[in-house]
């Protein structure tokens, strides 16, 4: 079978490296354009290196790049982590189309940052779906899906990292082997019942110590690695990364103890450790490194 790989970045570099180890014919990568002054993706270093024909249109949505699928005479494309929209003719140009790999339980938590929302709403579970996309945003009929858990204290990059990365490589492999056997599995998604979020930025990773810890432990994991979990001493931002909970109460935002472990700030119901943290203007450092070098004290008050 005649493959097409339309991806980026490490996933789409593991799912590359997967298929040219089960002897696949890749007959073309793609991914999108290197920007000036940034270092080339890892899916078209590894294609370079491999001799795969590797393109990298700036759109999909041109004359030129319909014929540059056509072109390749594939027999399916798979999308592993593609950001530029691709429209449905270019989708089609394969013999059984396109198939794409969404890191959430499809219809729900359909947008760019589906790993961060579910964290940040405190659920507990997840998983990743593999679809054949339409023109909607992460629409379209459903091959298969996987769920995993979310541990209570597991940040963006556990359950992106230990999970739905090598979850979501084995299970594009899945599909294409379903593909190949003719068992193109497509269950319609119930758009009614699902969720769409916009990326998960920094307005949204901004801590209200007033509400309840739970919460705000939730914004630290579902900010953890990016983009960073964030509040204010002084009227300075630092960023706050590896936390966890402990039980107290008192005054929410106010510093309660300062040690060798980190920082313990009072919440709404309970207390937060803080770790590390990244300083305005800093790397990321022990968060007791951070509190020796400011003026931050027992009684004093983040979110000021």
């Amino acid at each position: 079978m005649r493959i097409v790989l339309h991806g980026q970045q490490a996933f789409g570099k593991a799912v590359l490296e997967r298929l040219l180890e089960r002897g696949e014919d890749v007959v073309a990568v793609c991914c999108a354009p290197t920007k000036e002054g940034k270092p080339e993706d890892p899916l078209a270093e590894l294609a370079r290196e491999k001799g795969l024909p590797l393109h990298q249109p700036a759109s999909w949505k041109t004359p030129e790049a319909l014929e540059l699928m056509k072109s390749f005479k594939s027999d399916v494309c798979m999308m592993a982590y593609v950001l530029l929209f691709v429209p449905q003719d270019v989708r089609d140009a394969p013999t059984y189309g396109t198939f794409q790999y969404h890191p959430s339980l499809c219809p729900e938590h359909r947008g760019p940052s589906s790993i961060n929302w579910p964290i940040a709403m405190g659920k507990t579970r997840t998983g990743l779906s593999i679809f054949w996309p339409d023109d909607g945003l992460d629409e379209g009929p459903i091959m298969l899906q996987k769920t995993c858990e979310i541990g209570p204290d597991e940040t963006l990059g556990d359950v992106y990292f230990h999970k739905l990365f090598p979850m979501g490589v084995d299970a594009m492999i899945e599909g294409l082997d379903l593909v190949k056997a003719g068992v193109m599995i497509k269950h319609d998604q119930r758009l009614d019942d699902g969720t769409y979020e916009g990326w998960f930025r920094k307005d949204d990773a901004k801590l209200d110590w007033s509400k309840p810890v739970a919460e705000v432990y939730n914004i630290i994991r579902a900010a953890n690695p990016a983009p960073g979990a964030w509040t204010t001493h002084n009227g300075s931002e630092v960023k706050i990364y590896d936390a966890a909970r402990m039980d107290g109460e008192g005054t929410p935002g106010e510093i309660v103890n300062v040690s060798e472990e980190g920082v313990v700030v009072q919440g709404n119901g309970g207390r937060i450790l803080i770790k590390r943290v990244r300083p305005d203007g800093s790397g990321k450092i022990a968060a007791s490194e951070w509190a020796s070098t400011t003026s931050l004290q027992i009684g004093s008050t983040l979110g000021n």
